[in-house]
């Protein structure tokens, strides 16, 4: 697969990837472990390696691992993966930082895995866009599945955006950059992924009520008695979804 198809667009502002390398790891002592997902050309792994005790990088491009390994092979703090990282168990190592820049078509997946990790915290330079939904509030247009799902297990902040001009070859769109920490709320739901589930058919058709999308799985006798039932997904926050997986039966 080339680069272009990749999505690659190398980050090479050095004061914007200092400022990641910080949020990543903060604080004056170094961060004990850093998984950095994609890591390119290695521009943010040397800052990385400046902050952290030890970096496991997980690279899938073959010809970009040679030129890491070459540039940054002598570092015994450094262990690079060839592989893709939504087939790598990244749980192996334990608590970990996770970074990365992450191409568009990759971004949800890769997000959906990371916060189910042990991570202590996690930054993402993605585009502005999927930043937008990260953060968006119920009853906006960028509300959606990603961002509940998100919200289910981290608390998300945008830290700030990223101008093409900062990357080669410059991206169509404006980028930002996110971080994410474990969310520890008790929500009473018990099995998790059958609320993701559930949350995943409240949006199966965005522009319906509730009561559209769930009447068929639940039942009229289920769902009409439901405050929420003539609500559309993009309204309800996490907390609501929650509330109303507790009253299934």
């Amino acid at each position: 697969m080339s680069r272009q198809k990749l999505g690659q667009h190398f980050l090479t502002n050095h004061s914007i990837l200092e400022r990641i390398a910080a949020a990543v790891c903060p604080g004056d002592g170094r961060t004990e472990l850093v998984i950095e997902i994609g890591p390119g050309r290695g521009a943010l792994t040397e800052k990385l390696l400046n902050r952290a005790a030890r970096v496991v990088a997980v690279e899938i491009d073959k010809i970009l691992a040679d030129r890491l390994r070459q540039r940054l092979g002598d570092d015994s703090r450094l262990e690079l993966i060839e592989g893709d990282v939504l087939a790598t168990d990244l749980a192996q190592w334990g608590s970990a930082a996770i970074a990365g820049n992450l191409p568009y078509y990759i971004t949800s997946p890769i997000l959906e895995k990371v916060t189910r990790l042990d991570f202590t915290r996690a930054v993402f330079l993605i585009q502005r866009e999927v930043a937008e939904r990260l953060v968006a509030s119920p009853g906006t247009r960028d509300y959606g599945f990603l961002t509940v799902h998100t919200a289910l297990f981290a608390q998300v902040r945008r830290l700030f955006h990223v101008k093409p001009a900062a990357f080669d070859p410059p991206p169509k769109v404006d980028s930002s950059v996110v971080l994410l920490e474990p969310r520890h709320a008790d929500l009473g739901i018990g099995d998790i992924d059958s609320f993701v589930r559930f949350i995943g058919l409240c949006f199966r058709h965005k522009r319906k009520t509730i009561r559209n999308c769930l009447v068929e799985t639940y039942g009229k006798d289920v769902i009409d008695s439901w405050p929420e039932a003539g609500l559309r997904a993009e309204q309800i926050p996490l907390e609501g979804f929650a509330a109303m997986f507790r009253r299934l039966p």
